[in-house]
């Protein structure tokens, strides 16, 4: 090996692993969360996590806290000791899915784009429908007899709403609080039920939905965006604002795993685009 090639082993080397590495890297993750995170460690945001950990010689140790309002204000900005509001040991460094631009948090550059898709049991009499438009034309008399799940936000429900849908749409909560489900895993136990056939939804939950049922138990039509309402969202990983430097060793990673990190969530079958050019910036 030439004496260049050792410099820039070693160069690569002072990046990846900087001097000020810890020795754990610390999640902030939902114990029930599939397919994104699980006590479990199977779901895909638990294996990038050892992805990186292992790249960082570091080993990865979770703050378990349930997905909902107030999450980040009890993980990643919570400190270790409760009575010492001006602590600067934190219970956990990063949160790995975000919004990109996320407002509570900085955010690295996305690492992954999907998109919200109608989900259709097949077998209940819409197997004829190829676009969500079709919905909007149906008979009445078959109209009404729509059984799809509708949350109490999210694009879906504005969807819905401005095509005259919301009066057969069958409520759900986005965070409910339900200890024993989280909302991919009801959603799946109501289809099984037959309360519901069809649903919008966020792709990622709707690949772990697909996955509870024998193959080619579902459609799955992407929605399409609109000026009015958006669909496609792209995902990072997300930081107190103030640390700088832990962003942009994981945007380091990000980059030089791109392949691997696509190839974990591909094989949750999770719908993934092409990742927005204005969706890669510099979140400062």
């Amino acid at each position: 090996m030439s004496f260049k090639k050792i410099i820039l082993g070693l160069c690569l080397a002072v990046i990846i692993f900087p001097a000020t590495a810890e020795e754990k890297f610390k999640v902030c993750a939902d114990p029930l969360n599939p397919p994104y995170s699980t006590k479990y460690k199977d779901g895909f945001e638990n294996k990038i996590a050892e992805l990186f950990a292992k790249e960082l010689r570091q080993k990865v140790e979770y703050t378990w806290f349930a997905q909902r309002i107030g999450f980040i204000r009890n993980t990643l900005t919570a400190s270790v000791n409760d009575w010492d509001a001006e602590s600067d040991k934190f219970k956990c460094d990063i949160v790995m899915g975000v919004p990109a631009g996320y407002n509570l948090t900085l955010t690295t550059m996305p690492y992954y784009q999907s998109t919200y898709v109608l989900l259709i049991a097949k077998g209940r009499g819409w197997d004829d429908l190829k676009e969500a438009s079709q919905l909007t034309t149906l008979p009445l008399q078959r109209q009404e007899s729509l059984k799809i799940a509708m949350f109490d936000r999210g694009p879906g429900t504005t969807w819905m709403q401005k095509n005259g849908l919301l009066d057969q749409g069958i409520s759900y909560q986005s965070m409910s609080g339900d200890s024993e489900n989280n909302v991919a895993m009801q959603i799946d136990k109501d289809f099984k039920a037959k309360k519901i056939d069809m649903v919008i939804l966020w792709g990622p939950m709707a690949a772990y939905v697909t996955a509870q049922s024998p193959k080619n138990s579902f459609i799955m039509i992407p929605m399409k965006s609109t000026p009015a309402i958006k669909f496609e969202f792209a995902m990072a990983m997300g930081v107190r604002k103030a640390d700088k430097e832990r962003k942009l060793v994981l945007d380091k990673l990000i980059t030089s795993k791109a392949k691997e990190i696509q190839a974990i969530i591909e094989s949750y079958n999770v719908p993934l685009l092409s990742i927005a050019k204005e969706a890669v910036k510099d979140d400062d």
